[in-house]
């Protein structure tokens, strides 16, 4: 988190005293020591909070002279608004982190990284070399917790500055918001007064004048009528400079004069050099944040610890981490489309398949060294299994992560070039990333790591900021890889990120042939030449017989022309290239690339793959989802805050060539997974108008055998729920889809003729939704299948009504939803108030002939009714004749079908009801599936005997075989 602002300014009265105290003068600064007394509280109710170590709560006040400072309510009174305003600002979360749930703050559930104390030799040893950088500091001195950080030194002397350094995401930001806030809610009782001071914040002012005292009260307000006496504070004024890298500091004697004064005007910069120097406000406390290649801006004989932030060096600290955040209630808002949240169980489940993960699987343990990727696995696992905010994507998860740790970052300051830290990432690690992409590895040597990183250095200048990078940031994007047989080499510290930083490199533009880097120069020159050259000789044409030189130069001017197509044919090549990794044959039948997410995270249950067994192909999926989604405005937004614009016509052209790819291999029959993969592109993309004309040619969603959890189906329903022309067929079989995901999918199912939910596990509640789909004026479905699904009589009762008011369905399959006789009944009273029911398919149900009965003979004089299907219930071989009877009595009506005979000849859907066995042999109860398969082979046998027409004997054998087959499949006697 950056403090990208500071509080409100407020115009700064400037008469302030400035004669000391006498040291038995000092008034106490303070009276929160006597709330008790007083009978008030600090700020706000108490609230709980979590520390795996080092709270700042019940720190001692450190030893000396200084007890209550001040005890003038006007003083007390100041200090306690100071709390309360700072509380407000530093307790604002972005929006990335209020997804964890309403009552997630950042003073309520922390975990400290670990800080490990350093000491100026090893600051000043030469760089190491890049194997080692990667590895955890040495263990030499012992872990600091932050009530520590002001104790005695090692020879008994006070510590007055404490310098915290770490890389790029180890937490030095959350660790001083923290530490704030701590002191805000009364849990840093060793200082009275803290001050903190945002180091970008005063960068901004450039070297204009100001006095320290004015900085204060320009930013605090409430603090100008005790800045007088700050003086008296001594060691219980904190002053907190967070970002030191962000100022430029000389601390020369002929760069920056010596000055006591706080209000004495001086560049910003001289204000914190003689703050650090002691030389004004000696006795005041002060802590700086930096990032490592910092460390040596401030003379080491001014600093008295250093504090490395390591990180999470303990997986106890990572699995800590990782409950606090999990566990976090959702928001009521936030729940979604389907109004549900995931339950503490599901939440506990995620957190222990996460634990177990870390423990088997050091690569990811490895990863989450780093508090900000923890803080991107929860917040992946957040988006795919808990209710998704509106508009939010993968790749904008992504882009926010890197917002959050990169936001206004400069690689130098000291650098004229500015050059934003994350540009400079996009374009090492970006083109790092896309060649590993682009020949299929994951893996890097040192070699493959210095070749991205010095390609193209040239100058001193350029060095340095290599170091820098080097120092500061390559940790946070590269990890050495802990994995069996590929030691010494180097991985991306999350696999998707080198996806997303391959994409990041494409889309910038970044990935340039020889051709165009010449070209371009060429075509700019020309173009700029072109002109004025042909105006010059063509004034002269007119007066010496030159003329053909114009016609010449002319041709000039079609060299930029020339170039644009070069770009254009670029950015189709690329196009090709992501489409042809979306549609890879090789990936048709993996998981869809939600699931190899969740898996990577979460790890896989079951054996894993025998080290000597041949490695599999590395698979790169994400990539066109992050292509597609870095084209997104709300994305090109983000990263032009980084430092990484994407031009409009850019994007434009881009997504032009996708289009164009997209619509010749987009129209082909993709298995589910793959087409549930094209359409998360489409919803990383964020483009309706795009989405709907590439996927204008989709007739049938076929998805069966796909996990629709609450992600995929809110994927699904923002791609296609807005589209205009109907769906043939949308296929969900299997998908373990509840009631929350029909309500999430029914803008999908208005558009769809067929639809198909078998083996769903819906149960009565879901039939709720069923009606109320089926009673929608738009709704246009004329085939409903919801066989196998446990639906019971309670649930047909719900069903009934929607089949009352229903203008479209012909084709409803009830097959084995466990009805009975009551749903049978119910189905025969009010069957006749549809009118254009055609099919109904009640088989499998445990009905009894009575039922069966009744409902057979409101079959035969509903209107238009042709086909009852029947087989497979709890039918006596009475009943079965009288249903025959039924049907050879009556003229017209509805056909009914109980058995693979009728009369003394075979059915003629006699392969309709054995498909149907074979199809679900898998899921229903073999026991009575045998039973029912020995009934129907009786039958068979005995009409068989029967009969004298060689015909239907040679009819009745073939059946006979096949009902024999099913048996032997299920271990009965097949003759």
């Amino acid at each position: 988190m950056k403090w990208g602002y500071h509080l409100p300014r407020a115009s700064w009265v400037s008469v302030l005293g400035r004669t000391p105290q006498p040291p038995d003068e000092r008034i106490p600064f303070l009276i929160h020591w006597n709330w008790p007394l007083k009978g008030e509280r600090p700020l706000g109710p108490p609230r709980a909070f979590i520390r795996h170590h080092g709270s700042s709560a019940g720190s001692a006040p450190p030893a000396g002279r200084h007890g209550q400072l001040f005890r003038s309510i006007s003083a007390s009174e100041a200090i306690q608004q100071h709390r309360r305003n700072l509380a407000e600002w530093f307790s604002r979360l972005p929006r990335e982190e209020r997804q964890f749930g309403p009552t997630f703050a950042l003073d309520t559930v922390h975990v400290d990284p670990v800080i490990r104390e350093s000491t100026p030799d090893e600051l000043l040893r030469p760089p190491v070399e890049l194997a080692l950088e990667h590895q955890p500091p040495s263990a030499g001195l012992p872990p600091l917790a932050l009530s520590q950080l002001f104790d005695l030194d090692a020879c008994g002397r006070r510590v007055q500055t404490v310098v915290l350094y770490g890389t790029v995401g180890t937490g030095k930001s959350t660790l001083v918001r923290k530490m704030v806030l701590d002191w805000c809610y009364g849990r840093l009782p060793a200082f009275e007064l803290l001050i903190p001071f945002s180091c970008e914040d005063l960068s901004s002012l450039g070297p204009t004048p100001t006095s320290l005292c004015q900085l204060v009260a320009q930013r605090y307000t409430p603090l100008k009528d005790v800045l007088p006496l700050m003086a008296a504070a001594g060691s219980r004024l904190l002053f907190v400079l967070h970002g030191l890298e962000r100022l430029n500091l000389d601390f020369r004697l002929a760069g920056t004069g010596l000055c006591s004064d706080p209000e004495e005007p001086e560049a910003p910069a001289s204000v914190i050099v003689n703050l650090l120097r002691k030389y004004m406000l000696p006795e005041a406390s002060i802590l700086v944040t930096t990032r490592p290649s910092a460390i040596g801006r401030i003379p080491s004989k001014y600093v008295g610890r250093y504090g490395e932030i390591c990180g999470f060096s303990d997986t106890n600290l990572q699995k800590l981490y990782f409950q606090l955040r999990l566990n976090q209630p959702d928001c009521g808002h936030g729940a979604g489309p389907a109004g549900v949240s995931a339950t503490p169980a599901q939440r506990d489940n995620l957190v222990q398949m996460l634990s177990r993960n870390l423990e088997g699987h050091h690569q990811i343990a490895t990863a989450c060294f780093l508090p900000s990727y923890c803080w991107l696995v929860c917040a992946t696992l957040h988006f795919l299994h808990a209710p998704t905010p509106a508009g939010q994507t993968l790749t904008s998860i992504y882009t926010s992560f890197l917002r959050l740790n990169f936001s206004g970052e400069t690689l130098d300051s000291t650098d004229p070039s500015n050059l934003s830290l994350m540009a400079y990432a996009a374009r090492t690690m970006g083109k790092l990333a896309y060649e590993g992409v682009s020949s299929r590895k994951t893996y890097f040597s040192e070699e493959d790591v210095c070749g991205c990183l010095e390609a193209g250095i040239k100058t001193e200048e350029e060095f340095q900021l290599l170091h820098v990078f080097r120092r500061d940031a390559l940790r946070f994007f590269l990890a050495p890889c802990v994995e069996p047989g590929h030691s010494g080499t180097f991985v991306f510290t999350v696999p998707a990120m080198q996806e997303y930083l391959a994409a990041l490199y494409i889309v910038l533009g970044l990935r340039k042939t020889t051709l165009q880097r010449v070209g371009k120069e060429v075509a700019e020159l020309v173009g700029r030449v072109g002109e004025d050259v042909s105006l010059v000789l063509g004034i002269m044409a007119k007066l010496l017989p030159l003329r053909a030189l114009p016609l010449l130069f002319n041709l000039l001017k079609v060299v930029p022309r020339v170039f644009g197509r070069v770009v254009g044919k670029s950015r189709e090549a690329v196009a090709q290239a992501m489409v042809l990794e979306m549609f890879r044959e090789e990936d048709y039948y993996n998981d869809d690339v939600l699931d190899q997410m969740g898996a990577s995270i979460l790890g896989v249950e079951g054996p894993r793959r025998h080290p000597d067994d041949p490695p599999e192909d590395e698979v790169f999926e994400l990539f066109p989802m992050f292509m597609g989604g870095l084209l997104s405005a709300h994305n090109r937004a983000v990263l032009a805050q980084l430092g990484c614009p994407i031009k409009n016509l850019d994007a434009l052209e881009n997504a032009q060539a996708i289009k164009k790819k997209l619509g010749k291999l987009g129209r082909q029959v993709l298995p589910p997974s793959e087409l549930l993969d094209h359409l998360f592109f489409h919803y990383e993309f964020q483009n309706q108008r795009f989405s709907a004309e590439v996927l204008s040619s989709l007739r049938q969603l076929n998805l069966a055998g796909v996990r629709m959890t609450p992600l995929k189906c809110t994927v699904v329903t923002a791609v296609l729920g807005s589209g205009r022309h109907a769906l043939d067929e949308v296929n969900l079989a299997s998908c373990q889809l509840d009631s929350a995901g029909l309500r999430t999918l029914m803008p999908v199912f208005l558009r769809a003729r067929k639809l198909g939910l078998q083996l769903n596990s819906l149960g009565p509640e879901a039939c709720r939704d069923l009606r109320d789909l089926l009673l929608h004026d738009q709704c246009q479905i004329t085939t409903l299948r919801l066989s196998n699904n446990p639906l019971t009589a309670a649930g047909v009762a719900l069903l009934v009504e929607g089949l009352a008011g229903n203008t479209s369905l012909t084709h409803l399959s009830l097959l084995h939803t466990g009805l009975g006789d009551e749903g049978l009944e119910l189905l025969a009273a009010q069957l006749d108030r549809n009118r254009q029911l055609q099919e109904l398919n009640v088989a499998y149900n445990g009905a009894g002939d009575q039922a069966a009965l009744a409902l057979a003979k409101a079959a035969r004089e509903h209107p238009s009714l042709e086909l009852l299907h029947l087989y497979f219930n709890e039918l006596s071989s009475e009943g079965r004749q009288v249903l025959r009877d039924l049907g050879s009595t009556t003229e017209g009506g509805a056909r009914v079908v109980a058995s693979l005979t009728e009369g003394a000849a075979v059915s003629e859907y006699w392969s309709v009801i054995l498909s149907e066995v074979q199809r679900n042999l898998n899921s229903w109860d073999q026991a009575r599936v045998r039973r029912h398969l020995e009934l129907l082979l009786r039958d068979l046998e005995d009409n068989r005997g029967a009969t004298l027409n060689p015909w239907r004997k040679a009819q009745l054998l073939r059946v006979e075989g096949e009902v024999r087959a099913l048996l032997q499949q299920l271990g009965g006697p097949g003759s």
